[in-house]
């Protein structure tokens, strides 16, 4: 299917690579799906595993991520849209069920490193930070037309960060004077309130946070969730890597409860009712060598849950 690619140059080197597709336990002629395709390392490794009669569908938003789909091969199928249509699209495709999906919810480096998309504080781009760079609000939207309670709210729902309303005061500040258009615009404005020894790692949180408001990730992220829950085949594996905690209580939150809140409902008997059983119920983490390897796995999570 694919001709040779540079994926640590041009995306990231997947991320628990082997314990990711290992999870899914995939049969060979199987149905599956990759719904953060990327670099495509993990659609990869699925397809060396699948024979003639498989089929894997490959989701990506990022019209970037094209470029990284090689040679055709009959069983392989791309899908330029967001993961939060999974359901539609398996309709599209005449797909009832499935034995197994893959997701990798990090953002890859190459989007960190591309200095016009604006997702990192390292370059001084325009604040745009869209996944899919066709539709929606760009990061210079919300910070400039949302009111400071969302924005306080939005920085401490999805960065963590303790100091969010002097933050969203300061940007409002900012913007009464002259619209916020790049990240070196926000960076000036918010800069004096972030303490030396913590600097970066507020300032990555930011960031995170507004990326996350941008592409509505959490939203987009319950809604596969809960496609996958209902398209996944008895038996079939859902192989979930992490980074933050956010998106980390969601997924194990399906996985044990069935929903993403983690309400549990038990039977007469006071067992739990959920859709999935767990394959490991600890958290799976890189190796000390993978983590030296690929510092992007430094913080990554692997769950992976199996339906009843």
């Amino acid at each position: 299917m694919y001709k040779e690619i540079k994926t640590a140059e041009t995306y990231h080197v997947p991320v628990l690579l082997d314990e990711s597709v290992g999870g899914l336990n995939i049969k060979k002629g199987g149905i599956y799906v990759d719904v953060t395709f990327g670099g495509g390392g993990h659609s990869r490794e699925i397809l060396s595993r699948l024979d003639p009669t498989a089929r894997l569908f490959s989701f990506d938003q990022d019209a970037d991520a094209e470029g990284n789909i090689g040679e055709p091969d009959e069983r392989f199928t791309f899908v330029r849209s967001n993961f939060r249509y999974l359901k539609n699209w398996m309709r599209y495709y005449g797909i009832d069920h499935i034995d197994g999906l893959l997701a990798d919810l990090g953002v890859s480096s190459h989007h960190f490193d591309d200095a016009e998309r604006g997702f990192s504080f390292r370059f001084d781009a325009p604040l745009d930070m869209r996944m899919n760079k066709r539709a929606g609000k760009t990061a210079a939207d919300i910070l400039n037309t949302y009111d400071e309670q969302q924005l306080a709210d939005v920085l401490y729902i999805y960065g963590e960060l303790k100091n969010s309303r002097r933050i969203a005061a300061a940007v409002a500040k900012a913007r009464s004077q002259a619209e916020l258009k790049t990240t070196n615009d926000l960076l000036k404005a918010v800069e004096p309130l972030f303490r030396r020894e913590r600097e970066k790692k507020d300032m990555a949180k930011m960031f995170q946070a507004l990326r996350i408001e941008v592409n509505h990730e959490m939203d987009a992220l319950k809604e596969m969730l809960h496609a996958a829950t209902e398209l996944l085949a008895e038996g079939g594996r859902l192989s979930v890597i992490t980074y933050h905690s956010l998106e980390d209580r969601i997924v194990k939150n399906v996985m044990k409860a069935g929903n993403p809140e983690g309400k549990v409902v038990q039977d007469f008997f006071g067992r739990v009712e959920t859709p999935f059983k767990l394959v490991n119920n600890k958290v799976i983490l890189p190796s000390d060598d993978e983590q030296q390897r690929n510092p992007r796995s430094r913080s990554a999570k692997l769950r992976i849950a199996e339906k009843k």
